[in-house]
């Protein structure tokens, strides 16, 4: 991929990406699968995904550094073994799943786990999921939607909002929860499916600054919000990111 064959609008598509990419690293989660349709939409879907990982480590750096304090590693301990179960699944089948049909599975299963959160808001049940197979469902579905597409946020906020988790403790556990399992999957791009390159990389450089400009603004924002207000936007806009899935 040559840097100089990049269109304006191209570059314009890519900086709003990863804008809205430290938007979302720096604590207002559901925002990922815009800047990974934009990404894709302006380097292709393959390419994007190798283009989008040094940026994802760097949003996950900054997240981890300033959130640090408010992580609940028994989430991440209890989440993570399913994660990247669902990983290595993602690098198996990446290149044979149809995409059709993929989409369609991932968008039912977020709505119905959405309308079950709906209903315990509705029910007021301060309750929550402790089988073994709800984050164990969650969990590999989310390993195989983040090494596919970088998309594995709309099952981590669906787990997160589950576990009840105050706004800071679910920026801060996910921060670490993607920091570990983005720097597992770095070897799997650069050497299986040899996404990244010199060449990304050079364009990584220069999407730096939308990325620092994002995680200002995304800090910024997460002060103002209060917690039911943070809980409402995060079941929002994992339902737009849903619909967004399927017709992209």
């Amino acid at each position: 991929m040559s840097t100089i064959a990049i269109s304006t609008a191209a570059w314009a598509m890519a900086y709003t990406a990863i804008f809205l990419l430290g938007i979302s690293k720096s604590g207002l989660k559901g925002l990922s699968i815009f800047n990974v349709t934009l990404l894709a939409l302006a380097f292709g879907a393959r390419e994007s995904t190798g283009i989008m990982m040094p940026l994802l480590l760097v949003g996950d750096v900054f997240a981890v550094i300033y959130y640090n304090r408010h992580t609940q590693w028994k989430y991440i301990i209890r989440f993570m073994p399913w994660m990247i179960t669902g990983i290595l699944i993602g690098v198996w089948i990446g290149k044979e799943l149809p995409e059709t049909q993929f989409k369609i599975g991932m968008v039912i299963v977020i709505f119905i786990s959405l309308a079950l959160l709906v209903y315990w808001d509705r029910r007021k049940s301060k309750s929550v999921p402790t089988h073994w197979s709800f984050a164990g469902s969650i969990g590999v579905l989310a390993g195989i939607c983040t090494m596919i597409g970088n998309l594995a946020g709309a099952f981590t906020n669906i787990f997160f909002l589950a576990m009840r988790l105050p706004k800071n403790e679910f920026v801060g556990t996910a921060a670490w929860l993607f920091l570990i399992t983005n720097a597992f999957k770095m070897p799997f791009h650069i050497w299986v499916w040899k996404t990244i390159s010199w060449e990304t990389l050079i364009i990584d450089l220069k999407l730096l600054p939308a990325i620092f400009a994002g995680l200002v603004l995304g800090v910024f924002l997460v002060k103002i919000i209060n917690e039911k207000q943070y809980r409402q936007f995060v079941l929002v806009v994992t339902a737009i990111g849903a619909v967004v899935i399927l017709f992209r």
